[in-house]
């Protein structure tokens, strides 16, 4: 399939900050694209500068085999919709979704059966005749939604688009977003910093930092086998270790890690004795026990003493951090069933935590900056702290 869509070495400065440095990406037509990433990594002027609000200091962007570069947005057939909505507030609903059509001088019949679409697609028929203030913020949401796809353009552009709206309506809006680009088949490119959006609804993923791309992928393997450090502990979290190859057995190789035991894991970079790795290892990819793992037949496993220095209950889980050493890691405990009666793992135990050579990923790019990234655990959430004997809390 040819390139729909086509950044080519596009880069914009604003004084001496570089936003976007010599981008390069292309998407495919009816694609689902996020552009992800911190503030000030340059999404958003990627964004602006393909709905022709920024022109390129440099670069060329191509739509449908057409440079459009230096095109005013009203002559792209790309549409941008923004965090706040930006509706008519003297406009009812219906002439929201209609004023593109109507300036752009539709037959009244075309304009009617194309906003009566729109009102379906958006469930939002019986609220044809409401102005914005009189709807809640999704509902604002799903008709700014319609307004920019009413006149079919080629290309959607979400900025943030749910930043404003609380966590349950956001969480319903990610799927009502799916539903409509299965439905219409546009192009939506989509801008965030929140993981879990960009995660859930695109097909593919381009992460940002500093203006340029780290790794663009789809959303399982970036978080899978992420490139970088950076994108290991922006995508979800993780754990860093780093250290140097002793040994390489078949497809596995030992990793010594200064304070910390020698690790095991899967060498699918074809790393030789002597090279420095980084290892980047899931939480949730570490089980956390009171007692040693039972012994896994033709299996090897790594297996490490560690001390529990806190505890988050967050219901469909729980998240430990222990320490081992001088290595401070995290792990995720997910809750199948629970047992009133249970002994739970708290604040001050001696544990095992141990994970499969295969768990672990190689990264081929590591700054230090990039272990600063990793969570820590917030002050205020963790489980109390055993007593002391004599009643008083523990030190």
């Amino acid at each position: 399939m040819p390139d729909f869509l086509v950044f080519d070495r596009v880069t914009k400065r604003f004084g001496e900050l570089t936003a976007v440095d010599a981008v390069s990406l292309s998407v495919q037509k009816g694609e689902f694209f996020s552009l992800l990433g911190p503030s000030g990594c340059g999404k958003t002027t990627l964004l602006r500068m393909l709905g022709g609000f920024e022109t390129p200091d440099s670069g060329r962007i191509f739509l449908d085999g057409r440079d459009i570069t230096g095109l005013p947005p009203n002559l792209r057939r790309v549409h941008t919709i923004f965090q706040n909505y930006a509706l008519f507030p003297n406009m009812t609903v219906w002439d929201n979704i209609a004023f593109s059509l109507q300036v752009a001088r539709y037959p009244k019949s075309e304009t009617r059966k194309a906003v009566e679409g729109m009102l379906e697609l958006i469930k939002m028929t019986d609220h044809a005749f409401k102005y914005p203030s009189q709807i809640s913020g999704g509902q604002k949401q799903r008709v700014a939604i319609a307004r920019a796809l009413v006149d079919r353009p080629q290309v959607l552009l979400l900025d943030e688009p749910l930043a404003a709206l609380d966590l349950k309506l956001r969480q319903h809006m990610l799927l009502e977003l799916d539903i409509i680009h299965d439905q219409v088949g546009i192009t939506f490119v989509y801008v965030t910093h929140d993981q879990g959006e960009a995660m859930s609804l695109s097909d593919r993923i381009a992460v940002m930092n500093q203006g340029r791309i780290e790794q663009l992928d789809p959303p399982a393997k970036i978080y899978e086998a992420p490139r970088s450090g950076f994108v290991a502990a922006f995508i979800g979290d993780t754990n860093f270790f780093g250290g140097t190859v002793t040994s390489v057995e078949g497809d596995y190789c030992t990793l010594a890690v200064n304070g910390f035991a020698d690790i095991l894991c899967f060498n699918d970079k074809g790393i030789s004795a002597g090279s420095p790795v980084h290892l980047s290892v899931r939480p949730e990819k570490i089980r956390v026990t009171p007692t040693p793992p039972p012994p896994e037949k033709g299996s090897r496993i790594n297996v490490f003493r560690c001390k529990v220095t806190d505890v988050v209950y967050q219901g469909i889980y729980t998240k430990f951090w222990l320490t081992s050493g001088a290595h401070r890691l995290s792990a995720i405990k997910p809750h199948s069933r629970f047992l009133l009666d249970q002994a739970t793992i708290t604040w001050g135990d001696d544990v095992y935590c141990w994970w499969h050579p295969d768990d672990g990923y190689m990264l081929e790019q590591f700054t230090a900056a990039d272990a600063h990234l990793v969570q820590m655990p917030p002050a205020g959430y963790s489980l109390p702290k055993p007593a002391a004997p004599n009643g008083e809390p523990a030190p």
